[in-house]
């Protein structure tokens, strides 16, 4: 069994404590191919719950109305300019008339569903079964918990009007570039993915503007489909505008 230090462990609608919780994750059971034929009678089932995830995702936030997805670290602490940041971003977005969607877990996630909930906004929390945080952050008023990455991405993306993107790591990254991704390939369209924070994103923008280009893996509009700025008020409104469009 996990340690988790006394905290909650979550698996989709399930809460786990002490000897309950488990050893692996539902992704990562998902996602092993070792082992002998036991996948046989059990993927078919797993079917069936990831139906129900989207069902379940579908159905919570199928009236949420204009929002935006906001992404990142889950590590920033409280005392940190990322998180001061989240709380203004979170309470701009609601003052322009967004809900607020995250991750749900702590640092800049947790910091715009702050500046969110204080703005009197939707603070929305789309949270994933990890076997290192614990839940849903208590800024986060209508929460869904997942089970498979892919399910919550989608509900990034068809309930968002855009992405705001502050400093994040690896998982901050993977959502970045399947957004792009997605616009590149035109999946969505109309879609501002704004990266809030130049010292620390444009090392990324000149490696993709430098070598990247160099080498013919992506283009010229490739680049423009990314925004950076440092003001919060540009960012929002970059939102607006290509909704406007």
């Amino acid at each position: 069994m996990k340690d988790t230090g006394g905290r909650d462990y979550v698996m989709g609608p399930v809460v786990l404590r002490g000897d309950r919780v488990p050893e692996t994750t539902t992704d990562q059971r998902l996602l092993d191919n070792e082992g002998e034929s036991d996948w046989l009678h059990s993927d078919p089932w797993r079917v069936m719950r990831i139906q129900a995830e989207f069902v379940e995702g579908f159905g919570a936030l199928a009236e949420l109305g204009a929002a935006v997805s906001v992404f990142g670290s889950a590590r920033s602490t409280a005392d940190s300019p990322e998180y001061a940041a989240g709380v203004r971003l979170g309470k701009t977005l609601v003052s322009a008339g967004y809900a607020v969607i995250t991750g749900g877990g702590p640092g800049s996630m947790e910091a715009a569903n702050r500046g969110a909930r204080e703005a009197g906004g939707v603070s929305v929390g789309l949270g994933i079964e990890l076997p290192f945080e614990a839940g849903l952050n208590e800024f986060v008023d209508l929460g869904v918990n997942f089970r498979y990455f892919f399910a919550r991405k989608t509900m990034f993306v068809k309930y968002a009007q855009g992405f705001i993107v502050l400093p994040g790591g690896f998982g901050t990254l993977d959502e970045l570039f399947e957004a792009v991704t997605l616009v590149q390939t035109q999946k969505v369209t109309s879609f501002p993915i704004v990266l809030l924070g130049r010292d620390y994103w444009s090392g990324l923008l000149g490696w993709l503007s430098g070598p990247a280009l160099a080498a013919g893996t992506v283009s010229e509009g490739d680049l423009e489909l990314l925004h950076l700025t440092d003001d919060i008020d540009e960012a929002v409104a970059r939102i607006r505008e290509a909704g406007h469009r």
